[in-house]
Protein backbone atom coordinates (compact mmCIF):
# COMPACT_ATOMS: atom_id res chain seq x y z
CA UNK A 1 0.00 0.00 0.00
CA UNK A 2 2.60 2.60 0.83
CA UNK A 3 4.55 1.99 -2.47
CA UNK A 4 1.44 2.31 -4.41
CA UNK A 5 0.83 6.14 -2.36
CA UNK A 6 4.44 6.57 -3.42
CA UNK A 7 4.01 6.06 -7.20
CA UNK A 8 1.00 7.82 -7.20
CA UNK A 9 2.60 10.98 -5.88
CA UNK A 10 5.30 10.55 -8.28
CA UNK A 11 3.20 10.47 -11.15
CA UNK A 12 1.30 13.76 -9.95
CA UNK A 13 4.43 15.39 -9.47
CA UNK A 14 5.79 14.69 -13.08
CA UNK A 15 2.39 15.63 -14.37
CA UNK A 16 2.48 19.08 -12.39
CA UNK A 17 6.22 19.11 -14.23
CA UNK A 18 4.86 18.41 -17.73
CA UNK A 19 1.68 20.94 -17.30
CA UNK A 20 4.79 23.86 -16.49
CA UNK A 21 6.63 22.96 -19.55
CA UNK A 22 3.79 22.74 -21.70
CA UNK A 23 2.76 26.45 -20.64
CA UNK A 24 6.18 27.78 -21.01
CA UNK A 25 6.16 25.88 -24.31
CA UNK A 26 3.00 27.35 -25.81
CA UNK A 27 4.20 31.22 -24.52
CA UNK A 28 7.17 30.42 -26.79
CA UNK A 29 5.18 29.31 -29.46
CA UNK A 30 2.78 32.31 -29.39
CA UNK A 31 6.22 34.72 -28.77
CA UNK A 32 7.12 32.86 -32.64
CA UNK A 33 3.87 33.25 -34.04
CA UNK A 34 3.45 36.68 -33.23
CA UNK A 35 7.05 37.95 -34.67
CA UNK A 36 6.68 35.91 -37.98
CA UNK A 37 3.00 37.12 -38.47
CA UNK A 38 3.78 40.77 -37.52
CA UNK A 39 6.13 42.60 -40.30
CA UNK A 40 6.10 45.85 -37.87
CA UNK A 41 8.59 43.83 -35.67
CA UNK A 42 10.67 42.03 -38.03
CA UNK A 43 11.23 45.77 -39.20
CA UNK A 44 11.49 47.92 -35.64
CA UNK A 45 14.76 47.76 -34.19
CA UNK A 46 14.60 46.93 -30.06
CA UNK A 47 10.88 45.62 -31.15
CA UNK A 48 11.84 42.25 -30.56
CA UNK A 49 13.69 42.46 -27.61
CA UNK A 50 11.02 44.19 -25.32
CA UNK A 51 8.99 41.34 -26.20
CA UNK A 52 10.91 38.84 -24.97
CA UNK A 53 11.67 40.56 -21.95
CA UNK A 54 8.23 40.75 -21.07
CA UNK A 55 7.73 37.40 -21.95
CA UNK A 56 10.82 36.22 -19.54
CA UNK A 57 9.25 37.64 -16.74
CA UNK A 58 5.72 35.42 -17.61
CA UNK A 59 8.00 32.19 -18.16
CA UNK A 60 9.73 32.81 -15.16
CA UNK A 61 6.34 32.44 -12.78
CA UNK A 62 5.22 29.68 -14.72
CA UNK A 63 8.63 27.48 -13.82
CA UNK A 64 7.34 28.51 -10.67
CA UNK A 65 4.68 27.87 -10.54
CA UNK A 66 3.07 30.68 -9.96
CA UNK A 67 0.02 32.63 -10.77
CA UNK A 68 -0.55 36.19 -11.53
CA UNK A 69 -2.43 36.48 -8.22
CA UNK A 70 0.51 34.64 -6.05
CA UNK A 71 3.26 36.76 -7.14
CA UNK A 72 1.50 39.85 -6.74
CA UNK A 73 0.86 38.88 -3.12
CA UNK A 74 4.33 38.27 -2.45
CA UNK A 75 5.76 41.33 -3.55
CA UNK A 76 2.85 43.36 -2.62
CA UNK A 77 1.24 44.69 -5.18
CA UNK A 78 -2.17 43.80 -7.40
CA UNK A 79 -2.52 41.43 -9.79
CA UNK A 80 -2.93 43.77 -12.24
CA UNK A 81 0.07 45.53 -12.39
CA UNK A 82 1.89 41.92 -12.41
CA UNK A 83 -0.65 41.73 -15.95
CA UNK A 84 0.81 45.33 -17.23
CA UNK A 85 4.42 44.43 -16.10
CA UNK A 86 3.85 40.85 -18.11
CA UNK A 87 1.94 42.79 -20.79
CA UNK A 88 4.49 45.61 -21.29
CA UNK A 89 2.62 48.57 -19.89
CA UNK A 90 3.93 49.42 -16.73
CA UNK A 91 7.70 50.36 -16.04
CA UNK A 92 8.25 49.34 -12.61
CA UNK A 93 10.53 50.95 -10.24
CA UNK A 94 13.56 48.86 -9.05
CA UNK A 95 12.46 48.38 -6.05
CA UNK A 96 9.82 46.44 -7.39
CA UNK A 97 12.24 44.60 -9.69
CA UNK A 98 14.38 43.35 -7.27
CA UNK A 99 11.38 41.96 -5.41
CA UNK A 100 9.73 40.21 -8.54
CA UNK A 101 13.34 39.01 -9.03
CA UNK A 102 13.36 37.39 -5.21
CA UNK A 103 10.58 36.24 -5.36
CA UNK A 104 11.21 34.24 -8.53
CA UNK A 105 14.73 33.29 -7.68
CA UNK A 106 15.98 35.39 -11.20
CA UNK A 107 18.77 37.95 -11.31
CA UNK A 108 17.66 41.93 -12.29
CA UNK A 109 19.45 40.46 -16.08
CA UNK A 110 17.69 37.30 -16.52
CA UNK A 111 14.60 39.41 -15.99
CA UNK A 112 14.88 43.06 -17.04
CA UNK A 113 18.31 43.89 -18.43
CA UNK A 114 18.60 43.56 -22.78
CA UNK A 115 21.60 41.33 -23.72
Amino acid sequence: MLLYSHILLIISILLGVMKSINSIMQYIIDIMEFIIYNPCIRRKKGALSEIVKNKRIKIARLECDMSQEDLAKTVGVTRQTIGLIEAGNYNPTLKLCLAICKALNKTLDDLFWEE
